[in-house]
């Protein structure tokens, strides 16, 4: 059964009592809404980082935003505690990505009773050209590259389309969620112009990374990711894969092998000395590295920006 959210002259209702309860002790939380006590609003439960960002953009002061993916944990290794499957339970809205984090899957079908909202429902999974090193990792149900927030197009798709769904869980506030909502997405259109501007001309077109997380991002700037494993950080490459990764790097004159924050930089590292091609981080932006970063989806993106810039001889 799914639930919605009214605040009317007598207050919220009761069962505002137990979120209280809930979020009075603080959470895993990579983010919160600001300007409100908990459980004065409608509560938000997010997966991880990416939409828990959007989230707090989208209610600003109107509902609390919980992400369950601590800053400086891999998401895909989530595991659940039970007071964590309370928060989903007693949650408004949970913003989740099926097949991302099997965990949080498997909590939202046993457990949520208020909207559960599926990115994949907005922008469905693609097969964006991962190497087949995935067979029997970590338990996941992917259909498709799990990674769309690195595309700003979609994301902004992600944002509208959860403005619509906390608009019908709190009617009162609607107008002020699809505000905030417009306000993201103008900000995601500069984020795509500048990437569009910063990767227009450039040396070359492929870059090496340590894991498939940017496909969409290749596929929407014209480039060509050439990932060291495959969707998921923790997947092991062949010595055949590494040999081959190698033979195209000197090649095709690569000049960089990108790693990444959260995940083990050993295999990039490893790579990168044997060719004699420099290192540096290109970020997935699965989650903040630490709590109290000053950094954020926007600023984490603009670095990846120059990452590439620098790497691929852009002008």
């Amino acid at each position: 059964m799914r639930r919605s959210w009214s605040r009317g002259l007598f207050g919220s209702p009761a069962r505002s009592l137990v979120v209280a309860a809930l979020t009075s002790t603080t959470l895993l939380t990579g983010c919160s809404a600001t300007g409100q006590p908990s459980g004065a609003g409608p509560s938000v439960v997010a997966a991880f980082y990416p939409y828990a960002f959007v989230a707090e953009r989208v209610v600003g002061p109107y509902a609390s935003v919980t992400n369950l993916t601590a800053p400086g944990l891999e998401p895909h290794d989530l595991e659940l505690t039970p007071r964590q499957v309370g928060s989903i339970e007693q949650a408004d809205v949970v913003v989740f990505e099926r097949g991302f984090q099997p965990a949080v899957d498997a909590a939202v079908d046993q457990n949520a009773e208020g909207d559960a909202f599926d990115v994949t429902s907005v922008v469905p999974l693609e097969d964006t050209g991962a190497p087949d090193t995935d067979a029997g990792d970590s338990g996941s149900s992917l259909s498709g590259d799990p990674h769309i927030w690195l595309d700003p197009t979609r994301l902004a798709s992600v944002t509208k389309a959860f403005a619509r769904t906390m608009g019908q869980v709190d009617p009162v506030h609607a107008v002020a969620y699809r505000r905030n909502a417009a306000a993201l997405v103008a900000e995601l259109g500069r984020l795509y112009r500048a990437y569009r501007a910063g990767l227009g001309d450039c040396a070359r077109t492929e870059f090496v990374t340590s894991h498939a997380a940017f496909g969409y991002l290749a596929r929407r700037y014209g480039l060509q990711m050439i990932a060291i494993s495959g969707l998921t950080p923790d997947a092991e490459p062949s010595p055949e894969r590494l040999g081959q990764l190698a033979a195209l790097v000197r090649r095709d004159g690569i000049t960089t092998v990108f790693s990444e924050v959260l995940a083990s930089q050993q295999i990039a590292d490893t790579l990168a000395d044997e060719v004699g091609v420099r290192t540096a981080v290109l970020d997935p932006i699965e989650g903040l590295p630490q709590s109290g970063s000053s950094q954020d989806y926007f600023s984490i993106m603009r670095s990846n920006l120059a990452a590439l810039e620098k790497a691929n001889g852009c002008s």
